[in-house]
């Protein structure tokens, strides 16, 4: 069966081709098909809000294919992405598991499967199947990671620039192809969201990126970035 947005969509997690090894998506069959057996498969827009922080949590939600930005703001407002989520993640763990609102939102930044599971469903299967609370657990180590990369990168970044470079390695080690160019990276962020998740203006990241590619370390075309001078951005991030 395909989306509305031409992608093909797997409603049984035992033949799904987007499976990957990330968490819940290479579980036992047993555990597998149980979690398939609960689950609620749903195709969004860009732009849908999944849940909002503060809310009190429903479930978890399996990010099948497409990705999702995790947001928080201010009191004034001031909008911050914490960490952008991808193929095989589930969000909303933490809250399912301990009870509490949501202590960000999620949306959907590109044309996405999710699959949903109901909290009291999550935490029964998580007490019947041992492998899925280890890769609860496998999950929530890896937000706390997350985390404190991103305080580290805000906190203790000398500049907007050394953000910038931080930000792009980070994208080139996470799902950038190399090429005969330098790293690929699928751009699929504007500007004003680049400048939530480093803490800046839009008008700061529109410039970064055009000293940066004044200067050869990359090329942007359409939704293509390319690297071609990684050591250079290393440089910025340890000076």
């Amino acid at each position: 069966m395909r989306s509305p947005y031409g992608f093909e969509v797997f409603e049984d997690c035992l033949n799904c081709r987007w499976k990957s090894d990330r968490f819940f998506c290479n579980l036992p069959t047993e555990a597998s098909a149980a979690l398939n057996a609960m689950a609620f498969t749903t195709t969004f827009p860009a732009g849908s809000i999944l849940f909002a922080e503060g809310q009190q949590p429903r479930g978890i939600y399996i990010m099948c294919h497409g990705r999702a930005k995790l947001t928080t703001a201010s009191s004034e407002g001031k909008m911050l992405i914490t960490r952008v989520a991808g193929e095989g993640e589930v969000l909303g763990i933490s809250s399912a598991i301990s009870g509490k609102p949501h202590k960000a939102s999620a949306e959907t930044v590109e044309p996405s499967q999710v699959n949903f599971v109901k909290r009291e469903d999550f935490l029964r299967f998580l007490n019947d199947h041992g492998d899925a609370c280890f890769r609860a657990a496998q999950q929530l180590a890896d937000e706390c990671q997350s985390a404190e990369n991103h305080v580290r990168s805000l906190g203790l970044s000398h500049s907007a620039a050394e953000k910038m470079a931080n930000l792009l390695l980070s994208w080139a080690d996470e799902g950038g192809k190399d090429t005969d160019q330098g790293t690929r990276i699928k751009l699929t962020m504007t500007h004003q969201e680049i400048a939530q998740m480093i803490g800046t203006s839009r008008e700061t990241v529109t410039r970064l990126l055009g000293d940066f590619k004044s200067k050869n370390l990359i090329s942007v075309k359409g939704s293509t970035l390319l690297i071609h001078n990684r050591p250079a951005l290393e440089a910025l991030v340890l000076l």
